[in-house]
């Protein structure tokens, strides 16, 4: 299929928050390293707080990236809470008026979202932050789309450029952030938020896909 239904896809949502639940510690101990060692319990504390007002109700997929997002920005400390909460936000906004999610409508939710970041945000690609996962992972899915690609391979794409640019975070030096403190010392260690950011969309693009099917 070359689209799906917004409202069968709350489901992306449910995923995202079983994906973030599980991978807590794993985060935790990536930021541990360079950073406050908290980023997966701020993370899982919002994510589950969205899970619980969500429980029982009926969503599509806009309203529930709008809770989701409301949810981060309101209830996560630290800087975070703010960005990712900006980034489910953007992403509800470009869909909450489409009955079907299309590759083009998929597009506008990525571009919204990193521009929504970039909005609030400093920080470049090299600076080592989730910017160097998400903005390879917009432009992976743009180019495959405009190269006359289906949905599906465009979700590939980006997946595939969410992960090579969370991987380049270990060789870069943090610009930006707590880490930048460290100057050279944080270099060899992933980026914290650059790792949340390539669970979150992975997460979304295998969820995708599997509505695709």
């Amino acid at each position: 299929m070359s689209s799906f239904k917004n409202a069968e896809a709350g489901v992306i949502v449910d995923q995202l928050i079983k994906t973030i639940q599980k991978e807590r510690d794993y985060l935790s101990e990536i930021d541990g390293k360079i950073g406050d060692g908290d980023h997966g319990i701020n993370m899982n504390k919002g994510f589950t707080m969205c899970e619980k007002k969500l429980e029982g109700t009926t969503y599509n997929l806009s309203e529930g990236l709008t809770t989701l997002g409301e949810t981060l920005l309101e209830d996560i400390g630290g800087s975070m809470g703010p960005l990712y909460g900006m980034l489910f936000d953007e992403m509800a906004q470009a869909c909450e008026d489409s009955d079907d999610i299309t590759v083009d409508v998929f597009a506008d939710m990525i571009t919204g979202a990193v521009e929504g970041i970039q909005d609030i945000s400093p920080a470049q690609v090299g600076d080592k932050s989730l910017i160097d996962t998400l903005v390879p992972a917009k432009e992976a899915f743009v180019e495959a789309k405009e190269a006359g690609k289906d949905f599906a391979e465009c979700l590939d794409a980006m997946n595939e450029a969410a992960e090579k640019g969370w991987q380049s975070t270990k060789d870069l030096v943090a610009k930006i952030g707590r880490a930048s403190r460290l100057g050279e010392r944080s270099r060899g260690v992933l980026d914290a938020g650059a790792t949340s950011c390539y669970f979150i969309i992975t997460t979304i693009g295998n969820a995708a896909k599997e509505l695709l099917a």
